[in-house]
């Protein structure tokens, strides 16, 4: 048998060994695709929505808490998410097994949450890949295939959301460790409908470690923060670097900050990130 005979084999294993989930025909299973979008069993109420919503985004790093080498444990990044207690949620590395309880459906209903998530590829445990929580409906929703290697599988998840005074597109990510892709994949970004047209917001890890081409254009090219640093977010114990961003197009946005609480220093090897966003540009 040879070396890609071999790769067929394995990936059609992979395939029969995920609980019942039906392949897509002419799909190899690593290929990046849309694989859930659902509203919650019961809807938050929204009677507090002030003209402003809390948004955060935040690496789960595989629900394997802070050193990414104990048993995932979906509950640890859960409690953090039911901290920060926001309105919109761009989630990454997210693990959905394919045996027992899907932690990103679970997660939604508990908080009353409509959820939308993307495969990057197929891990040995699950679909690893991106995902948006919104206590607001969504409307709409598409992905943009960032990968330019197969050794770095990226996507966009691009959500309309239903808003009092008209629709805000969410933007959730996780771009590439290599500088070069990385340029290549924010040029993509920007290039999108979904931030180009109305109110937008721009969130995830953007692996920027150092003042980057990539990190230079997202700062020229989408609206600031009001000045303030990033806030660092990496490593989650003693951060030191600001990889987890969120950017904004046509809305106003303030409180940045990182949530450093006793939980989310542990459930993760990043904390999460979050702000406020004044809508009254829509």
């Amino acid at each position: 048998m040879n070396k890609r005979e071999r790769a067929s084999r394995a990936a059609r294993g992979r395939e029969k060994r995920s609980s019942g989930r039906v392949p897509v025909p002419g799909r190899h299973p690593d290929t990046p695709h849309l694989c859930l979008l659902r509203s919650p069993a019961v809807a938050q109420p929204r009677e507090r929505y002030d003209g402003s919503l809390q948004v955060a985004t935040y690496n789960v790093h595989r629900w394997m808490g802070l050193s990414g080498r104990t048993k995932p444990d979906p509950s640890r990044a859960h409690s953090v998410i039911s901290e920060l207690d926001a309105d919109v949620m761009a989630l990454q590395e997210v693990i959905r097994p394919f045996d027992g309880e899907d932690p990103v459906a679970s997660l939604a209903d508990s908080l009353g949450l409509h959820v939308a998530f993307a495969a990057t590829r197929v891990h040995k445990t699950g679909e690893l890949g991106n995902a948006i929580l919104s206590r607001w409906p969504i409307l709409g929703l598409s992905m943009l295939d960032l990968t330019r290697s197969r050794l770095e599988k990226r996507v966009a998840l691009c959500a309309q959301l239903d808003l009092p005074e008209g629709l805000l597109q969410v933007v959730a990510t996780h771009l590439a460790l290599a500088p070069r892709t990385r340029r290549a994949q924010v040029r993509s970004l920007l290039d999108h409908p979904q931030l180009r047209s109305g109110s937008a917001v721009l969130m995830g890890d953007m692996n920027s470690w150092r003042r980057c081409r990539a990190s230079r254009t997202l700062d020229d090219e989408l609206e600031p923060h009001g000045g303030t640093p990033w806030p660092a977010s990496f490593p989650s114990l003693r951060p030191v670097l600001a990889l987890d961003r969120i950017y904004g197009r046509g809305v106003l946005m303030t409180q940045l900050q990182a949530h450093s609480s006793v939980l989310a220093r542990r459930a993760s090897d990043h904390l999460p990130v979050s702000a406020r966003v004044e809508l009254s540009e829509i």
